[in-house]
């Protein structure tokens, strides 16, 4: 009953407008006519809107559930390798997807291998104790209620560039500027603790 009612709330207070950022920050990483893969999408909604910023694009997910309706064509992957040729999509994206996953460097390497042009990521930074904390109940409140995996495997930027150079990738454009949540709360939830990332081959 708490989880749901947390859930219930977690949804009309944040979740609205976070899609929202989220479509546009992403769509705007995005090149023209491109074919997205969404690896981790869900429902596909966020895939979806992220598209809908540039017309154009063609969309895709994989994920390791099909849920009954999603918004986008969805295909089961097993969470490890992408099941697409090499250099067989124009960008691969990962949207609050590698934290939840037991080898972030494995995937993004996989992305690497199947991206022409770029990978884009959404997802966190934690420099220290408070950081991985804050993360961690914001991971549970938007998450938990849902019976999502949550390992808390998040890193500090300097764990994230090693693993984009072990992909043979650069980040072209590295934004840690995202006003994910209404004030005042950005000033706890957001401070600098989520990222956007266009990575390009080296």
């Amino acid at each position: 009953m708490a989880l749901a009612l947390l859930g219930s709330l977690h949804g009309q207070v944040v979740l609205s407008r976070r899609v929202r950022v989220l479509a546009q920050s992403l769509g705007r990483l995005l090149p023209e006519d491109a074919a997205l893969l969404d690896v981790g999408t869900g429902n596909g909604q966020i895939a979806a809107l992220v598209a809908a910023e540039r017309p154009g694009t063609q969309v895709e997910g994989i994920d390791v559930m099909i849920r009954p309706e999603t918004e986008i064509p969805v295909t089961l992957f097993d969470g490890t390798r992408i099941p697409k040729g090499d250099k067989s999509v124009d960008v691969v994206s990962f949207i609050d997807v590698l934290h939840h996953t037991e080898d972030p460097a494995g995937l993004i390497r996989e992305a690497a291998r199947v991206a022409r042009k770029a990978v884009i990521i959404k997802d966190h930074l934690s420099e220290n104790a408070l950081d991985h904390a804050t993360l961690r109940f914001m991971d549970w409140v938007g998450n938990a209620p849902h019976g999502v995996v949550l390992p808390y495997n998040y890193a500090s930027k300097v764990t994230w560039d090693k693993w984009v150079l072990g992909a043979g990738l650069r980040a072209e454009v590295f934004d840690t500027d995202l006003p994910l949540y209404p004030a005042p709360f950005n000033l706890i939830f957001g401070r600098r603790l989520h990222f956007v990332a266009r990575l390009t081959p080296v």
